[in-house]
């Protein structure tokens, strides 16, 4: 349980300070509002996965190879805004939540229409 709480912690830490790095150098470089949704760490701390989102049209293949090109300088960043004894490796990817929020959306729209 100790693990859990501790990694969720992490996550917190690693997505407040992920978050404040994409709006200083990464969000005049790719269109559209760059929102790290949420961080999920491994319970030995090595391992963080990064999931994104991008509203208002920013190409996210874009946004992808930018941070994978970049993810060693992220890594030093992060390294001296939270000081942890190991510096975990991250992956980005885009967070699918949005998108079926979306969907069920849509859904609920057309169920209504067909009950009228």
């Amino acid at each position: 349980m100790t693990e859990n709480r501790r990694g969720k912690r992490v996550g917190s830490l690693i997505q407040e300070e992920l978050s404040r790095f994409l709006i200083e150098d990464v969000q005049g470089q790719v269109p559209g509002l760059i929102t790290v949704t949420r961080v999920e760490v491994t319970a030995d701390l090595m391992t963080a996965h990064v999931y994104l989102s991008v509203f208002g049209g920013g190409d996210t293949e874009v946004l992808l190879a930018l941070l994978e090109k970049r993810k060693g300088y992220i890594r030093k960043i992060l390294a001296s805004r939270i000081k942890l004894k190991y510096n975990p490796q991250l992956f980005f990817s885009l967070d699918p939540a949005p998108e079926d929020e979306e969907k069920l959306d849509r859904l609920f729209e057309m169920a209504k229409k067909h009950e009228s």
